[in-house]
C-alpha cells in the first residue's frame, strides 16, 4: 500500500484508538512520554488524540521511526503492529560486547529449544562468562538460538539475549519472545492478536513456516527477546 496515497483523514478516529492501544501496549506512563520520544510536540499529540487536531502523516512517520511501528498498521489496522525484521536490538549497534567473568549478564553455552531446563529461573549457577553490553543492562541472560523460524532476524546459532517476564499477564504485541509452554515446549516467535478469545498468535518471521494459536494459560515461562548476535 502506498501511504502517501492514503486519505488519512478517512481513518482519524481508528488511528486514534490505535495509537491509545500502542500507548497501552508499551505501557507508556502517559501520552506526554510518548511525544516526547517521537519528538512530537505532546499539547499537540492530545489535541490529537482528543479528536481536536487531525493527526498528519508526518506525525506518524515520526511515531514509526521513534517505535518502528508500522506506519500501515496505524493508518488501516492491517498487517503487524511493529515493522518485521526487527527485534529489539536495544543497544547501540556500534557496540562491541565485553566478555568476562566479573561484570554483566550471564552466557550459558546452551540451545533455547534444548537444554535449558536447569536455566529457566535467574541466578542460575556456572554461566560461562558474562557478557556486559551498553543497553542490555536488564537481560536476565544469554544463551543460543535453534532452528530457521525467525530467519533473518534471529538465525540459527546466534546468541541472544532475554529478558525473564515475571509476570506473564499481560505480553505487548509486537514482541519477540522466547515461550516455554506448560507441557514444555520451548519456542521463539513474535506475539500476535489471535481471533481465538484467550489465545495468542505464535508469528515467525521465515514465510516457510505456518503461525500457530497457543492458549494464554498455557505458557508457563516467557522471556522478552531484546536481541541477538552473533556467535563469538
Amino acid at each position: 500500500m502506498d501511504i502517501s496515497k492514503t486519505t488519512v483523514g478517512n481513518f482519524q478516529s481508528e488511528i486514534r484508538r490505535r495509537i491509545d492501544d500502542f500507548i497501552e501496549y508499551e505501557a507508556l506512563v502517559s501520552p506526554t512520554e510518548f511525544a516526547n520520544k517521537a519528538g512530537i510536540d505532546p499539547s499537540g499529540l492530545i489535541k490529537m488524540l482528543k479528536g481536536q487536531m487531525k493527526i498528519t502523516l508526518a506525525t506518524l512517520r515520526k511515531i514509526s521511526d521513534a517505535y518502528r511501528v508500522n506506519i500501515s498498521w496505524l493508518v488501516t489496522g492491517e498487517g503487524e503492529m511493529f515493522m518485521k525484521n526487527d527485534i529489539s536490538n536495544e543497544g547501540p549497534q556500534d557496540t562491541v560486547p565485553e566478555i568476562g567473568y566479573k561484570d554483566g549478564s550471564p552466557y550459558y553455552d546452551v540451545d533455547f529449544e534444548c537444554g535449558f531446563d536447569e536455566l529457566m529461573h535467574p541466578g542460575a549457577p556456572n554461566p560461562e562468562c558474562l557478557i556486559r553490553m551498553p543497553g542490555y543492562e536488564k537481560a536476565t541472560m544469554w544463551c543460543n538460538a535453534t532452528g530457521r523460524s525467525m530467519e533473518p532476524e534471529i538465525s540459527n546459532g546466534d546468541i541472544i539475549a532475554l529478558q525473564w517476564i515475571e509476570d506473564p499477564s499481560f505480553l505487548p504485541f509486537g514482541n519477540v519472545y522466547a515461550i516455554i509452554t506448560t507441557n514444555g515446549l520451548r519456542t521463539i516467535k513474535r506475539l500476535g492478536r489471535s481471533e481465538i478469545p484467550g489465545n495468542y498468535k505464535l508469528v515467525p518471521t521465515n514465510p516457510e513456516y505456518d503461525e500457530q494459536d497457543i492458549p494464554a494459560d498455557k505458557i508457563y515461562r516467557v522471556y522478552r527477546v531484546m536481541g541477538s548476535m552473533k556467535s563469538f
